[in-house]
C-alpha cells in the first residue's frame, strides 16, 4: 500500500484520482483549499489537508512520507484568468512552483502534472501533436504551459521525476456545471434538466475532443508508474476523436437556440500516439454511452 498526495483532490479530476487510488487499495491524501473544490467530493477514506498551494510553508507537511504527487490544483477558468491574471498566476504558476519545491524537498520520487491543451491556442493543424508550437490565447493557457516547463526543469536540475499530461476537454461525473470554463456537455445537461432550450454558440459545427474522466484517471496512474517517463515529458491525453456541439445537443436532446459566435478555437483534436507509446494508454470510454450515463445521473430521460 502506497500513499499518494493529490493536490486539488476536492475538485473534478483530482477527486476521481483519489477515489480510484483508494478503490485499488492505496492511500490518498488530498491537499485543497476548497476555493473551487467541494468537501463532498473528497472520497471516503482519504485524508484532507486544507491549505493553499500559494503558501509554501503551509503545505510542506502534506508531502511527508508520500510516494508520489498528482498535481491537479489550479484555478481552471479561462475568463477568470483574463479578468484576474494576477490571482490566477499565483495559483497556477506560483502554486505549481511551490508544489514542485515541496515535492523535491520531501524526497518524493515522481510528480504527475495536470497540464492543459489550452496551451496550443488556435491552430489549423489537426490532430494536434505535442511537437506543435504552443500559442496560448489566455493567461490560463500560458500559466499551464509555464507549469510544464517548471516540471521539466525540476527533472533536469534536481532529478525529480516529472511528467505533464495535456488534457483535452475532460467530462464526466462531478464536472463543473457553472462558471466561466465549463464544458458544453455540462451546460446542456443543466439546461435540459431545467426545461430550457440548449444554447448553441454560433452554428454548432465547432468540434471538441471530449475525453472522459475515467480515461484521464487511467492516464494519471500509468504516468505515475511507467518506467518510460519521468524526465519532464509532455503528453497529450485526448480521445483522438472529436464531436461537434450540434452532435452533443442531439445526444442530450431537446429544443435548441443559437447564440452569437464567440472567439474560440473552432476545433480541437488530440494526437494521442505518444500516450500510447510511452504509457500504453488508450481511451476506452465511448462518448455516446458516457453521455447517456450522465443523462441518467442527472435524472434526464
Amino acid at each position: 500500500m502506497k500513499l499518494y498526495l493529490v493536490t486539488g483532490g476536492a475538485g473534478f479530476i483530482g477527486s476521481h484520482i483519489a477515489e480510484t487510488l483508494i478503490a485499488r487499495g492505496d492511500r490518498a491524501r488530498v491537499l485543497d483549499n476548497l476555493s473551487t473544490g467541494k468537501r463532498t467530493n473528497v472520497p471516503k477514506g482519504a485524508e484532507l489537508v486544507e491549505a493553499d498551494i500559494t503558501d509554501l510553508k503551509s503545505i510542506r507537511s502534506a508531502f511527508d512520507s508520500v510516494d508520489g504527487v498528482f498535481h491537479c490544483a489550479a484555478l481552471p477558468r479561462v475568463q477568470d484568468s483574463i479578468e484576474r491574471p494576477l490571482e490566477t498566476h499565483g495559483a497556477n504558476i506560483t502554486g505549481t512552483l511551490n508544489v514542485l519545491l515541496a515535492t523535491r524537498d520531501a524526497g518524493v520520487k515522481r510528480l504527475v502534472y495536470s497540464a492543459s491543451s489550452s496551451a496550443y491556442g488556435d491552430t489549423d493543424q489537426l490532430p494536434q501533436p505535442e511537437t506543435l508550437l504552443p500559442r496560448p490565447k489566455s493567461p490560463y493557457g500560458l500559466q499551464k504551459y509555464v507549469g510544464e516547463h517548471y516540471a521539466r526543469l525540476f527533472a533536469e536540475l534536481y532529478g525529480l521525476q516529472t511528467v505533464s499530461l495535456r488534457y483535452f476537454n475532460v467530462y464526466g461525473p462531478r464536472m463543473a456545471d457553472e462558471g466561466a470554463y465549463v464544458t458544453v456537455i455540462a451546460v446542456f445537461l443543466r439546461q435540459r434538466k431545467a426545461g430550457q432550450m440548449l444554447s448553441i454558440t454560433g452554428d454548432g459545427t465547432q468540434t471538441r475532443d471530449f475525453t472522459h474522466v475515467r480515461d484521464v484517471v487511467d492516464a494519471n496512474l500509468r504516468a505515475m508508474e511507467s518506467p518510460k517517463v519521468g524526465r519532464g515529458e509532455v503528453i497529450n491525453i485526448g480521445a483522438g476523436m472529436n464531436n461537434s456541439v450540434n452532435e452533443v445537443a442531439a445526444l442530450i436532446g431537446g429544443p435548441t437556440t443559437n447564440l452569437p459566435p464567440r472567439v474560440e478555437p473552432h476545433d480541437t483534436l488530440a494526437d494521442n500516439q505518444l500516450a500510447q507509446r510511452l504509457l500504453g494508454w488508450k481511451p476506452t470510454v465511448d462518448f455516446a454511452t458516457a453521455v447517456a450515463e450522465l443523462k441518467r445521473l442527472h435524472g434526464i430521460g
